[in-house]
């Protein structure tokens, strides 16, 4: 999609990355990094100094104290954690269950670990988790289950009723829980709830998450796995032959990021929360159904009072003869036609650029 937008000059609302940069002190702080010669491999686990910054970050946000050297790894973005414990925790027939529509990476990754995937569907409008599918999705082979909360591509947060049922049942069952917070700093209408920090759960949990998202940084691909020493062992022996070792330069201006005061995330917040409203009006000023989005920069949208036959159908209509990039669902599910009547679009753009593609879409899509 992001080729096609070069192709036809369309404004990019489909991949998530943002078109702003990240703040000044961080990249000032990566420079001197840089200059003061932290540029050899480092730790495999991550530099001593963002170990340290992850894991107090973690008890302001959980309450949870954990062990920078036993309990964090630092990893190649949160893609890669997601890699290296799948890799590291998973073996060849292991049952894992995902919550559809999911992150492409989860069943790639699976895939390679040899693992069954079965699948959990968050139905529009409000993407709740069907408590009872869940229930009979678990078998005696069910080894993980895999969440994404604030979701990408739904926006959707697990509300606590959620997490606290899906908890019982893996603790109930012997499941482990893998959980992917890289949105959970823009959360805007809940508070973000850790599966970790709920009882009994940090022991059978592996807690991911990314400096990128937060701060507009993605191409530095900075992420990091917490979970209990017999399950980082697992991760950390995949790590160690994905990547070995992370940037160290990157790592280290990570560590002032995280120290970052928490004036920063309530701005990020602030101004995320003025994009997304832009965009918000503008797609119901269009016609399309939107759906709430709780958290995450994405909104999904229902694309069928346009009457084309699929999301890809329709978003290649839009990139064509509207000039504005979304994404088509139904990658993110196992049966894509789940998806086909779904379409994402992201809010990590500056103000001008969603009011132009809002302008786009009045201007030249039309109701069917």
């Amino acid at each position: 999609m992001s080729n096609l937008a070069i192709k036809h000059g369309a404004i990019n609302l489909g991949q998530g990355f943002p078109n702003f940069d990240g703040p000044e002190f961080v990249k000032e702080a990566a420079i001197q990094a840089i200059k003061d010669g932290k540029n050899q491999y480092a730790r495999g686990y991550g530099v001593q100094e963002l170990n340290n910054a992850i894991a107090e970050r973690f008890k302001k946000d959980t309450g949870l104290a954990v062990d920078p050297e036993k309990e964090v790894t630092v990893t190649s973005g949160c893609t890669e954690a997601i890699a290296a414990t799948i890799l590291g925790l998973i073996n060849p027939g292991d049952e894992v269950i995902l919550f559809a529509p999911f992150y492409d990476s989860y069943e790639a990754t699976l895939s390679m670990a040899g693992a069954n995937v079965k699948c959990v569907t968050l139905r529009p409008p409000n993407f709740a988790v069907p408590i009872n599918e869940l229930k009979s999705a678990i078998s005696k082979n069910t080894r993980a289950v895999l969440i994404n909360t604030p979701h990408n591509p739904t926006g959707k947060m697990f509300t606590r009723e959620e997490m606290n049922a899906i908890a019982s049942i893996c603790i109930e069952n012997d499941v482990l829980v893998f959980t992917d917070e890289v949105y959970d700093k823009l959360a805007f209408e809940m508070d973000h709830i850790s599966m970790a920090s709920l009882p009994g759960m940090f022991e059978r949990t592996v807690t991911m998450n990314s400096l990128g998202k937060t701060f507009s940084l993605t191409g530095w691909k900075i992420g990091w796995a917490i979970a209990p020493p017999h399950l980082t062992w697992g991760v950390r022996q995949a790590h160690a032959f994905l990547t070995f070792a992370t940037s160290t330069p990157m790592q280290w201006a990570t560590s002032v990021a995280l120290r970052a005061p928490d004036s920063y995330y309530e701005e990020l917040k602030r101004d995320y929360m003025k994009k997304k409203a832009i965009l918000v009006e503008g797609l119901e000023a269009v016609g399309f159904k939107v759906f709430p989005s709780s958290g995450t920069y994405f909104v999904v949208v229902d694309h069928t009072p346009f009457g084309l036959e699929n999301d890809i159908a329709f978003c290649e209509y839009l990139i064509e003869k509207v000039g504005v990039v979304a994404i088509p669902t139904s990658v993110f599910y196992l049966n894509p036609e789940d998806g086909k009547n779904l379409v994402r679009f992201t809010f990590c753009k500056d103000e001008e650029t969603l009011k132009a593609a809002v302008k786009r879409m009045k201007e030249k899509l039309m109701r069917k």
